[in-house]
């Protein structure tokens, strides 16, 4: 039978369709991802922030000294769950792969404390990283940030924060599959029917709850919903990835389209027949294995590798 999906991502017609409620998300926080033991390559420990926020540090074992570049990564969930943990396959490769440290930040999701405390956490995560820098082994000017799903918009709130009230020099911000637009929830029923994993009601759900407002209203800050932000000038360059059954495929080519108007270096690879979050549902897939090669080269030619 012939498929809508990457010929890797075929069995995904098997996936149920489904909506979070609040009863849902409810249930999926009490049960959060099981984290990854350090392997013979990687260490993981966690540091404290502050009371709200702490951060899941990966570090190549192999590369002791000296100074590391930094990839601050964020976790997705939609706003309404998700935890570092669920990222420990893919930080692990990046450390091991780049020679970098990844900083996963635990931070208050949306249906814990509304907009714009996730990107607030995620600063203070990053100012206490780059004002640490040298204890903690980090080059602090070769600072990426990064995220996935809701993750992915939080970060590029983040780096608008950065950019407006900041101290930071972030050389790159890597967005995969953002949560951008929260107009898009406005955006006719039929043209969704064949997205996987995130659906319009979740959308609106994910949306109206990190916002504690109707999404779609008037006046609400760039800061929580980054496709408002009227001028992109001078904030890093970015990849941006995305499926073509994802939701949020329209926000996010637009979004590249304003950052490059913008003057802004933006690369950005969609991937066929891919739905919303392939490469963690089938992580060991040939797609979802080029999914992550073209993020790590992104960082590379960013300068946040280590050659040794």
């Amino acid at each position: 039978m012939r498929t809508p999906f990457h010929p890797d991502l075929a069995a995904a017609c098997f996936i149920p369709r489904f909506s979070f409620t609040p009863l849902i998300a409810r249930i999926a926080r009490k049960f959060p991802p099981r984290g990854q033991r350090e392997d013979e390559f990687v260490s993981i420990e966690e540091i404290a922030v502050n009371p709200h926020v702490s951060i899941r540090l990966f570090r190549p074992k192999r590369l002791k000294g000296g100074q590391l570049p930094l990839l601050l990564w964020i976790h997705g969930g939609g706003h309404l769950t998700g935890a570092p943990e669920q990222d420990d396959r893919a930080n692990v490769i990046f450390a091991r792969e780049l020679g970098i440290v990844v900083a996963a930040v635990r931070y208050r999701i949306g249906a814990l404390a509304p907009a714009p405390a996730s990107v607030t956490d995620c600063y203070a995560a990053l100012r206490f990283l780059y004002e640490g820098a040298p204890e903690l082994g980090l080059d602090p000017d070769r600072f990426a940030v990064g995220g996935a799903s809701a993750g992915g918009g939080i970060a590029a709130g983040l780096v608008l924060f950065n950019h407006d009230h900041g101290v930071v020099p972030l050389t790159f911000q890597l967005l995969v599959y953002p949560m951008l637009d929260d107009r898009t929830v406005s955006a006719p029923r039929e043209s969704f029917r064949m997205f996987h994993m995130w659906s319009p009601a979740s959308n609106r759900l994910g949306w109206s709850t990190y916002l504690a407002k109707t999404a779609g209203s008037a006046e609400i800050s760039p800061y929580a919903v980054p496709a408002r932000r009227e001028d992109l000038t001078g904030l890093p360059p970015a990849w941006i990835g995305v499926g073509t059954l994802d939701l949020f495929l329209e926000e996010d080519i637009e979004y590249a389209r304003r950052l490059r108007d913008a003057g802004v270096a933006c690369e950005v690879d969609i991937v066929s027949g891919a739905f919303h979050g392939f490469d963690q549902v089938f992580f060991s897939k040939g797609v979802s294995r080029t999914f992550r090669a073209s993020q790590m080269q992104a960082l590379r030619q960013a300068g946040i590798q280590t050659v040794v």
